[in-house]
């Protein structure tokens, strides 16, 4: 009998920690909402110097095509600080330029995007338990509210919130996020990101080509996630990388290539990397006047 009862504990103590184990884990997507609006709300930052600002736009107007909203110079720190800003709103993705007349209070400058949410407070905390650290806490904007917050693996990214919600037209492409990881940290940078974004993986690939990230003789692996928030492309390596790749932020979309680059060149951005083919697309890199960096790319049909 008594090893009867011990066996019964034994069987009860076991049936009921499977629930809370399976609760766990399912625990994250429930209490994570999606807080995206869509991919034409969220901007790639680039930072320039204010004698490169007005031939940053003007180089990224003629290259994409689009508009611009005001510039203005403001605070956009909740530290003492001014900038010269503007939107630059193009059919392949929005930019937001930054051309600071004060030394850039840390850790602004470091992020990569900004992210417009449904919810401050509610994107905070989505973050913070899906494994983001925040590292600037929210403060208030001229327009809205903000904060910094950083994935697994380092990349740091701004969420936004407006007082007055804005209306912006769809993209014609959808621009991707292009981000450097570890090995250490990409499985959990991907789970923090998927679960804050409610995205879902489009290819995890291993065995990517390495012409890729400059080195056409080896593999490595290349995630792509796409969200409300936009496309995400996850480059796994192991951080030996030649001039420029890791350096760009975003990758566009275009109809041709070659024409595309000539726009670009005519408006003075410098073609870093000439057009090679991979995973059914061409594609090259270019560095528009002030310093920003951009992988640029065409579909290839099969």
């Amino acid at each position: 009998m008594r090893l009867i009862r011990a066996l019964s504990i034994t069987i009860l103590l076991i049936v009921g920690t499977v629930p809370v184990a399976v609760g766990q884990q399912k625990a994250t997507p429930d209490v994570a909402p999606n807080v995206a609006i869509g991919p034409q709300y969220d901007t790639t930052h680039v930072y320039v110097a204010p004698d490169d600002f007005d031939h940053f736009v003007a180089s990224v107007l003629a290259t994409f095509g689009g508009t611009t909203t005001k510039q203005v110079v403001a605070t956009v720190t909740p530290t003492p600080s001014s900038t010269l800003s503007q939107l630059i709103l193009t059919p392949v993705g929005t930019i937001s330029v930054f051309g600071y007349k004060t030394p850039v209070p840390y850790p602004f400058g470091l992020e990569r995007t900004g992210y417009l949410v449904t919810d401050m407070d509610v994107a905070v905390r989505a973050a913070r338990v899906t494994g983001a650290d925040v590292l600037v806490t929210p403060f208030d904007d001229p327009i809205g509210k903000d904060a910094i917050i950083q994935w697994p693996g380092g990349v740091s990214t701004q969420i936004y919130w407006h007082t007055t919600p804005p209306s912006y037209k769809s993209l014609e492409t959808i621009p991707e996020n292009r981000v450097y990881v570890s090995s250490d940290r990409a499985d959990t940078f991907i789970r923090s990101f998927l679960s804050f974004s409610k995205g879902d993986i489009v290819s995890d690939d291993d065995r990517a080509p390495g012409i890729e990230i400059g080195r056409p003789r080896d593999t490595f692996r290349r995630v792509r996630i796409s969200s409300n928030f936009g496309k995400l492309t996850v480059f796994v390596t192991d951080g030996q990388l030649p001039y420029p790749y890791g350096r760009e932020l975003t990758g566009y979309e275009v109809t041709n290539l070659a024409d595309t680059l000539a726009k670009a060149k005519g408006a003075g951005a410098t073609i870093l990397v000439a057009p090679y083919q991979a995973d059914q697309r061409q594609a090259s890199f270019v560095q528009f006047p002030g310093g920003y960096i951009a992988e640029i790319h065409s579909a290839v049909k099969k």
